[in-house]
């Protein structure tokens, strides 16, 4: 349903899919508006992951010593209910040309980050020839190791994994690892799975993250499936991220409690190799930690938890954050 207080954004491909599931699906739960999302909650926040606070410049976040992730547009092909992106104003949503050339800036003169990971948006929504330039700068600067693209396009758009967009991501210096954005296996059509293998026949290796999500994959067979889907396909399970506190997606969240439950039960399912980490991204920008291990300090009633972060601060979760 489209409403004008929740604007939708929905490829063609996508549409297709939704009108198969005939109005309630996993796809049609991801990316079709719903009046849940006029329901508000206290701990929500607008920066839920606390990017602002490690942004040096404009479209780029350095939150950990050794890797920065550029922002070259904001765009996406679809947006998903779940994401803060969702609200996000789409005029001129490429980065423009001097601020990128600042990032770029920045990153030769950091000798410290060892790689990029270009975000946004998608990245593959860039011109193929503004892509292809942007590999190109980063693949010339010699402290980096390897570069890295987080993409849902796969998804959304398979048939935008077209030749041009494929040339445009050949690098000779530095490898290019993709991850996928994948939550559910009937995202990982016919379609989607020839332009994955388009990829990996140019050697760029895919890995998948996946958000638990309620009514969508919170339960530990569905996410089974998932996984093995993407491991007899070549792509590896890398993060299952636990829901941020974006506004308005209350409903899609699941419990702490809940999540480590279904995600030990995976560990008697799964060989090794399918089973992603567990991750929360903290509240007000103190990174990403493992929720399925010793991270959580304690554990009180469903949802609320003292966490340990990779500098060994306590954080109360929801709760307020510095």
């Amino acid at each position: 349903m489209n409403m004008s207080v929740h604007p939708e954004k929905i490829s063609p491909h996508l549409r297709h899919l939704i009108q198969a599931e005939d109005g309630n699906g996993p796809i049609t739960r991801q990316f079709c508006a719903s009046r849940e999302e006029d329901v508000l909650m206290p701990d929500e926040r607008d920066d839920p992951i606390g990017d602002e606070a490690h942004s040096p410049l404009p479209g780029l976040i350095h939150r950990y010593p050794d890797r920065v992730l550029l922002l070259p547009t904001q765009d996406c092909a679809s947006h998903c209910r779940f994401c803060f992106r969702r609200t996000r104003p789409q005029k001129s949503a490429i980065m423009n040309d001097e601020a990128l050339k600042d990032a770029l800036a920045y990153i030769r003169t950091h000798a410290e980050i060892r790689e990029v990971v270009l975000s946004g948006g998608d990245p593959l929504t860039l011109p193929p020839e503004k892509l292809s330039r942007l590999l190109t700068s980063l693949d010339s600067i010699s402290h980096l190791i390897f570069l890295r693209i987080h993409t849902r396009m796969p998804i959304t758009n398979p048939k935008a994994i077209t030749k041009k967009r494929l040339s445009a991501l050949t690098t000779k210096n530095h490898p290019l690892w993709m991850v996928l954005h994948v939550n559910h296996s009937s995202e990982l059509t016919p379609e989607c799975l020839d332009s994955c293998r388009k990829m990996q026949t140019m050697g760029i290796p895919l890995l998948a993250q996946t958000v638990l999500l309620r009514g969508i994959n919170d339960d530990t067979d569905t996410l089974a499936t998932l996984f093995r889907t993407m491991a007899a396909n070549r792509i590896q399970p890398y993060y299952l991220h636990h829901p941020d506190l974006v506004p308005g997606t209350s409903h899609f969240r699941v419990s702490l409690k809940r999540g480590r439950e279904i995600y030990a039960a995976l560990r008697g399912k799964l060989s090794g190799f399918c089973i992603p980490h567990y991750v929360l991204d903290l509240p007000g920008g103190h990174g990403k930690v493992s929720i399925a291990t010793d991270a959580i300090e304690t554990l009180k009633g469903e949802n609320t938890a003292t966490i340990r972060d990779r500098s060994g601060r306590i954080h109360e979760y929801p709760g307020h954050s510095s």
